[in-house]
């Protein structure tokens, strides 16, 4: 019985309610890779139940023979019935496979799929403009606000695409992976250059826009960025929104030049991408350099993403990753479901002047404001900074992730000060903003107990430098003396003056 028989005869079944999907999984046969992915949760954005990657080179000897190898299609099999299995046990209920450049342009393809098919698995086989177009629509996911060119590095072919947060356009697929790279150095120093120029003025692409950001996506670039963030010892080690200046990798690449195997053991790049780390340091600087990039961006999200993105319903494809996330953490971890939306409403007030990318902000802190009552309650401030560091969030910068940060450690009693660690990764103006959105919430925290009446019998607003709590008549006796030293620690935070009006 084939994979597909065994969930066909499986009860389908939910894993989660409400605006959740049944268990996914992708399994993505790249030139270089063969990995699964297993996906649960919201649809926007679903988390990674379950990831495995096997090198099997499938695209190792297609530059010389134009064929799978023997060795890398038994490998490649293999694995794909280990992950099929897993599939099983693991009951997922859809399984998506696909196949980019080396089984695309392999003279035995036939042979390839018709194998997988008997291990239950139907390979679709996507075109090069398919596999840009969904590279590109995962980047979107991750990043909704990317507006430059993305550059998907395969083993196989590169994809370019014209990126917005409107859509993807002009897609182009250019054999140009990474195992093709060494064969085109070998022509000469400036082989490269000259052969990328050619493929692209071959695409009618000889004006192709200069000047704007890059998106990198793939296992070497992502593993180039990886080296930069050790050499640099930036200190927030999370791949997806780290940005480099167009200079760094022909830094990167004078590093390499020199680098030995046992250079990588601390860094968290696998041993196994050592012999093709210069080719796409190469390759990023030949394309850095044509392009005049603004700056360089790696994106976590690629391929596998766009593929879930792009089935999307419309409204739901438009909804915030970042606040997604948040709601269902903050539900998932708090006490009070549906209370961050309650206290967003009632801090919002104080912080009219807000520009929209702060006040996205300071609602996903809203919506996290309750983490971290497991704790230790003398290690609440820090539980708070970490879980928004250290969250698997997307479409948030480095500097956002540090005021979300900020804001969840003075929520959590951390006063006033702002860690070392934060003020390295965001201006001090956001940060301080944050802690004030940290006390704010803090206020409505202890006033309400987590309860919904006391929010509506009373208000939070500012009046001619001062900041005044109005209680209703029948929430009056909410007054105390926690109430009036949140609100004056709220009060000197937001350099105001404060009311207390019961």
């Amino acid at each position: 019985m084939t994979l597909l028989d065994r969930m066909a005869r499986r009860p389908m079944k939910a894993t989660l309610n409400g605006p959740h999907f049944r268990r996914t999984a992708i399994i993505d046969i790249g030139s270089n890779s063969v990995r699964l992915v297993v996906y649960d949760g919201p649809r926007r954005i679903p988390f990674v139940l379950f990831n495995e990657k096997v090198l099997a080179g499938l695209g190792k000897d297609m530059g010389s023979t134009g064929r799978i190898g023997a060795e890398a299609m038994e490998r490649g099999l293999a694995t794909l019935e280990r992950f099929a299995r897993l599939c099983v046990e693991m009951e997922v209920d859809q399984v998506t496979c696909v196949a980019t450049a080396a089984v695309r342009d392999a003279a035995n393809r036939d042979e390839f799929i018709e194998r997988a098919a008997e291990i239950g698995l139907e390979v679709r086989v996507l075109s090069g403009e398919e596999e840009g177009l969904a590279s590109g629509r995962g980047l979107l996911s991750g990043m909704p606000r990317a507006d430059g060119i993305m550059g998907d590095l395969g083993g196989g072919s590169l994809e370019l695409v014209r990126v917005r947060p409107e859509g993807v356009e002009k897609p182009i697929s250019l054999p140009l992976g990474i195992f093709r790279i060494a064969d085109v150095r070998a022509r000469g120093r400036k082989a490269l250059f000259q052969h990328l120029d050619r493929l692209l003025r071959a695409q009618g692409l000889s004006d192709i826009e200069q000047g704007l950001p890059f998106y990198l996506i793939g296992g070497s670039w992502r593993a180039l960025a990886r080296l930069d963030m050790h050499l640099t010892s930036y200190s927030l080690p999370i791949l997806h929104h780290y940005e480099m200046t167009p200079d760094r990798p022909a830094e990167l690449l004078k590093w390499l030049e020199t680098a030995q195997k046992a250079d990588f053991k601390s860094i968290g790049v696998s041993s196994a991408r050592f012999p093709t780390l210069p080719d796409a340091a190469h390759l990023l600087c030949a394309v850095v350099e044509r392009l005049k990039s603004s700056h360089l961006t790696v994106s976590a999200f690629g391929l596998r993403e766009g593929l879930l993105y792009e089935s999307l319903p419309p409204e739901m494809a438009r909804q915030d990753p970042l606040l997604v996330a948040a709601r269902v953490e903050g539900e998932a971890q708090g006490r009070f479901v549906g209370h961050g939306d309650k206290i967003s409403g009632w801090i919002a007030p104080l912080f009219r002047d807000d520009p929209p990318e702060w006040a996205r902000i300071r609602f996903a802190a809203c919506l996290l404001a309750d983490v971290g009552w497991r704790a230790n309650p003398e290690f609440r401030a820090e539980r708070g900074m970490e879980f928004a560091l250290q969250g698997n969030w997307v479409g948030v910068d480095a500097a956002e992730r540090a005021a979300l940060g900020q804001a969840l450690h003075a929520n959590f009693g951390g006063g006033t000060n702002i860690p070392q660690l934060l003020a390295g990764l965001a201006p001090e103006p956001l940060l301080r903003r944050a802690i004030q959105w940290g006390l704010a919430i803090r206020l409505c925290q202890r006033l309400s107990g987590g309860a919904e009446g006391p929010l509506e019998g009373s208000s939070l607003d500012v009046k001619d430098g001062t900041v005044i709590l109005r209680l209703e008549p029948e929430h009056a006796a909410l007054a105390g003396e926690s109430i009036d030293r949140r609100l004056r620690q709220l009060g000197q935070a937001l350099n105001m003056g404060y009311l207390l009006d019961a």
